[in-house]
């Protein structure tokens, strides 16, 4: 079966991508950077969409030649700048399931969430819903399926929070009293879902929730995640929710996974009735922990679950590193500088252009750094910055090498934390 799939650089997508493929369909993954997916397939076959923009069938027509069905997996928890939550969510797969339609492609299936009820007061769920409703009065065969938590031996989004809050030291913080319910499921059970529902057509019109057959809450899923990850038992504190919202409103503001949106998704419930999903697909899903004893958790999930706040401390440390040596450099001009600079040759008006331009170009990297402006090119500018300043000093003032405070030495661990960020920086 030809299968576009969209969203296919995501947690789900990616999983379904392999589950497809090892089924035998020729999938077409539908995604922003093409060059990613392509890397994981023995040749390349992505195609290049945009969510954001492509909100009109006609931007989907040309893509839907040859293609029997199509799977809707995009999605983002929080629109941001660049990012739209309303065109991601809603206008662009009504556009897509239009031009379906008109292509003649029967077999749609979106997959959408099992929070995403009027009741969550979220434009997350919200958006998801407008396109829900919008499949489910075409004509498609089509089918909406909304998992609860879905998990898996990769963690990214909130499943990956999860980790990195059960991990760490000595303590294991909840929401409240952690008693937010889920039913996790497997991301291999879904993807199962998905594809019994290609194959079997007598299955359509329908809403579909893949759960767990065992209900639990937030507390009881990061206690079995620490015990998972290989870490001695902890105290479960229990954070108040003013605290969480005050935080979850700073999450909006800097990004990340932790903002109102997901707090508000949490607290609004993730389970279902896991009955009606076995019926409806003939799934038998795999309760939590036995799921979790079948794919040990191995270093790398560890250091990733370690890792997982410490890399926004690197990131805001070397930020406020160099957007502060800018404004120092600024109101301490220019008699700091203008002894080294003369030791190299540079004097006069040169020497202050040099000075200037140096300030800047520190607060500019800040500034990109706060931004999260393409990790890996900012890593190389930022090395290069610091080699440059180390070579400069080294040669005007060579005795700072032998300076007790290690003014020069310290650009020896500065250039290890840039490339640190720069290995985990990236989400996919």
């Amino acid at each position: 079966m030809n299968i576009l799939l969209t969203g296919a650089n995501g947690f789900i997508g990616r999983y379904l991508l392999a589950g497809l493929l090892s089924a035998g369909h020729r999938v077409i993954p539908a995604v922003r950077r093409p060059a990613e997916t392509d890397r994981l397939l023995p040749s390349p076959l992505s195609i290049a969409v945009d969510f954001n923009t492509d909100t009109s069938p006609d931007d989907w027509a040309p893509r839907l030649a040859n293609i029997d069905a199509v799977i809707n997996c995009s999605g983002i928890l929080q629109g941001r700048p660049g990012q739209s939550i309303e065109a991601i969510h809603a206008a662009a797969p009504k556009a897509l399931f239009a031009a379906c339609e008109k292509a003649g492609v029967k077999r749609v299936i979106q997959i959408s969430a099992i929070s995403a009820e009027a009741g969550a007061d979220t434009a997350y769920a919200t958006t998801k819903i407008e396109a829900d409703r919008y499949l489910m009065t075409t004509d498609l065969d089509w089918i909406v399926v909304r998992p609860s938590l879905v998990y898996a031996e990769g963690a990214y989004g909130g499943t990956a929070l999860f980790r990195a809050f059960a991990a760490l030291p000595f303590i294991i913080p909840v929401v409240g009293k952690g008693e937010q319910l889920f039913q996790p499921i497997h991301v291999d059970d879904v993807t199962e879902t998905i594809l019994k529902l290609l194959n079997d057509s007598s299955i359509r019109h329908m809403v579909i929730d893949p759960v767990g057959p065992e209900q639990l809450s937030m507390r009881q899923v990061l206690i079995d995640l620490r015990r998972w990850l290989g870490f001695p038992a902890a105290r479960v504190i229990e954070v108040p929710l003013p605290l969480i919202k005050l935080v979850s409103r700073i999450g909006d503001f800097i990004g990340g996974t932790i903002n109102t949106t997901a707090l508000r998704q949490l607290t609004f419930g993730n389970t279902g009735d896991v009955g009606r999903f076995i019926k409806s697909v003939g799934i038998e899903p795999r309760r939590w922990y036995t799921a979790l004893l079948a794919h040990p958790a191995q270093t790398a999930d560890r250091w990733h679950a370690r890792l997982y706040f410490l890399r926004p401390l690197l990131r805001w440390s070397l930020a406020g590193m160099w957007l502060i040596s800018g404004i120092i450099g600024f109101a301490q001009l220019p008699q700091v500088a203008e002894a080294p600079l003369a030791a190299l040759g540079i004097t006069g008006h040169a020497a202050k252009i040099s000075i200037w331009s140096s300030c800047l170009l520190d607060m500019a990297i800040g500034i990109l750094l706060f931004a999260r402006w393409r990790p890996n090119v900012i890593g190389v500018i930022q090395l290069m910055v610091v080699i440059a300043y180390t070579v400069g000093l080294s040669i005007a003032q060579p005795a700072l090498w032998m300076d007790p405070f290690g003014p020069l030495l310290k650009n020896l661990p500065i250039m290890a934390t840039i490339l640190a960020l720069a290995a985990v920086e990236q989400d996919r």
